[in-house]
Formats: structure tokens, C-alpha cells, sequence
């Protein structure tokens, strides 16, 4: 089922473009005959919802509520609970992966098409964190669910692509390293986005730092993105 509504999920995405608004400060949806629109909603609010509990503390009774519609209905589109979270990991990588393939990468020289995906990577981490706490709830599982989506391993594939494409473009223009993998510059970049919002709270207790904000997160991103080229530019 979930693997016929996908196309679905990514064409109504347009209504799920502030997603990291708190539940309480969202206005609640009238309900409507619109079964795209009320799937977004369901999507929108859950997306909340399993970020700051996880599967197992998540709510459907407080979804529902949060949505004005009902529990009923939220079966009826995505099947269970389980349904409704690989549905929202299946929206969440769908958009990060539809902006990727607006970058136009293409259009650029390999190096600015390089500072240009880890630009948008560090700043796609630092203004979705929830995001980021849904794939972290997912590693808990030990990916047991993003495994059940074709649709998730079929984005994911095409992020490959898009990093393969550029990095042959550079090595053939003499300006990237040779013998670097597509999967080893992907976990690279990363890694680098990732952590500063993964541990953000835990790093910052432990080491009485602050996260940067102003001219520290711009300076900040400016770093990353400078290891990044230094990792792959020749």
C-alpha cells in the first residue's frame, strides 16, 4: 500500500513545509474532502509526533486530535501505526532529496557543485531537526523500517547518483582525488552536518559549549564545508 501512495506523499509535500512548527502552534485543519491535503496534515502532525517520542511513544489518539480527524481514518490511509511512521521517514527523505535534485549541480563547476551540496546538507540539518531525531529514532530500530520502503532505498540511490555524476565530472576535469567512492564522500559530508545537530545537547552539557549561532554557525559551515573540499579537491 505504501509503495502506491508514495508518489502521493511527495506531491502533497508542498503542504508540509513547516514541519518543524510545533504541534500546539498549528493551526488545526477543517476536515475535507481532499484525501491528499488531509494526508499531508496526518503527515505533518506525526512527523512532530514521532520525532519527540519515537514509535513506541507516539500517539495516534493524540495525532488524530491534533489533526481533527480520526483514528479511523488515519488507518484507513496508512494501514497501522508502523504504516504511518514509514510513511513519514518516506516524506522526510523525499524532500531533502527533492531539493537535492533542484541544486542544478550540473550547472556549476565541480568544486562550487561540491560547496554547494554540503552547503545545503549543513544547512537542510540545522533547520530540520527533526529530521534528524527520525533518523536517529530509526537507528535505534536498527533500520528495521526504512528497510521495508523501496521508496526510501530508491532515493537514497539517487543521492549516490548525484555525487557519482559530480565526482566524475571532477576527476575528469583534473580537480577532485582519484579513488574516492561516492558512498565514502556521502557518509563524509555527513557526518560533518549531522553531528552538530545529533548531539548538539549532549556535546554541549558534557563540554559547556554552546551551539553557534549568527556569524559562529555561518563561520561554522564555512569550516565544514572547506574539510569537505580539502577531503575530495586534488
Amino acid at each position: 500500500m505504501l509503495s502506491r501512495m508514495a508518489g502521493e506523499f511527495l506531491h502533497v509535500s508542498k503542504y508540509t513545509a513547516q514541519m518543524n512548527e510545533p504541534v500546539q502552534k498549528r493551526k488545526a485543519p477543517s476536515r475535507t474532502n481532499d484525501p491528499a491535503r488531509t494526508m499531508a496534515e496526518i503527515l505533518e502532525v506525526a512527523t512532530t509526533e514521532f520525532a519527540d517520542k519515537g514509535l513506541s511513544g507516539a500517539r495516534i489518539d493524540e495525532i488524530a486530535a491534533a489533526t481533527r480527524t480520526s483514528k479511523r481514518m488515519i488507518y484507513y490511509y496508512f494501514g497501522s501505526k508502523e504504516g504511518l511512521y514509514v510513511a513519514v521517514l518516506e516524506a522526510a527523505y523525499g524532500r531533502m532529496r527533492q531539493i537535492e535534485a533542484d541544486l542544478h549541480l550540473n550547472d556549476l563547476s565541480p568544486e562550487a557543485a561540491l560547496r554547494r551540496l554540503v552547503e545545503f546538507t549543513y544547512d537542510h540539518h540545522q533547520s530540520n531537526e527533526e529530521f534528524i531525531r527520525l533518523v536517529m529514532s530509526e537507528n535505534v530500530h536498527r533500520g528495521e523500517y526504512l528497510a521495508q520502503s523501496k521508496e526510501i532505498q530508491k532515493l537514497n540511490g539517487s543521492a549516490l547518483q548525484t555525487i557519482q555524476d559530480l565526482y566524475n565530472r571532477g576527476v575528469k576535469k583534473g580537480v577532485f582525488k582519484k579513488n574516492l567512492t561516492p558512498l565514502e564522500i556521502h557518509s563524509a559530508i555527513s557526518a560533518l552536518t549531522f553531528f552538530n545537530v545529533s548531539n548538539q545537547h549532549t556535546f554541549g552539557l558534557i563540554f559547556k559549549s554552546n551551539s553557534p549561532q549568527g556569524k559562529a554557525q555561518t563561520l561554522k559551515k564555512a569550516q565544514v564545508v572547506d574539510m569537505m573540499v580539502s577531503y575530495v579537491c586534488a
